[in-house]
């Protein structure tokens, strides 16, 4: 009788750590992926795609906004992984995002709004404000374009100037194999080769 209760708590055991084991993961994952900005962006899209009516039109200029806020950071990251200009953007980008992280609380809270007359007054003001936001990052992409595009610029002159040095050097050491080759054929004196039109 011993033996059985031995072994059934020793199961009841095993069960109540594999439980928990599995709860603790589970909590694990999910607190993750709430994290995770890519989960984030498209649960947000995807709700935004199936409302409709003023919650959906702030569902999508809530969309609007996280991606302008995204595309401004890529921007940057090409910036600052390449020779592109840096100078103040990653400053003057850092007071767009938290300005844009303001805007994105005010709109969560127009989400829950239950009032349809206040919705629809907050609406345009709020459609003002997203507008900014993305205009400003817009430029930022803009300003650091040009800085890449300068820099692309000169290297791809510089660039093309070297690739049509190596093919003249090239063409004039294939002239003057064709020299010396004919020159062999003919028994050591070398034919003149009129100049390639």
């Amino acid at each position: 009788m011993d033996v059985i209760f031995g072994v059934l708590l020793a199961l009841l055991i095993i069960v109540a750590l594999s439980v928990t084991t599995v709860v603790l993961a589970v909590r694990f994952v999910v607190k993750r992926l709430r994290r995770s900005r890519a989960v984030g962006g498209a649960v947000l899209r995807t709700r935004a795609r199936v409302a409709t009516g003023p919650r959906g039109k702030v569902l999508r200029m809530r969309v609007r906004l996280r991606e302008s806020l995204e595309s401004g950071r890529a921007a940057l990251e090409v910036a600052a992984h390449g020779d592109g200009p840096r100078g103040d953007l990653t400053r003057l980008f850092r007071r767009i995002e938290h300005e844009g992280e303001s805007l994105d609380l005010q709109l969560r809270l127009m989400e829950s709004e239950t009032d349809a007359a206040a919705l629809s007054r907050e609406l345009r003001t709020a459609d003002g404000r997203v507008e900014q936001v993305v205009d400003l990052v817009r430029r930022l992409r803009s300003a650091v374009a040009a800085g890449l595009g300068g820099v692309s610029d000169d290297a791809l002159t510089a660039l093309h100037a070297d690739v049509d040095r190596e093919v003249a050097a090239l063409h004039a050491g294939v002239q003057e194999l064709r020299l010396l080759n004919q020159g062999d054929a003919l028994g050591g004196r070398p034919r003149p080769i009129r100049p390639a039109a």
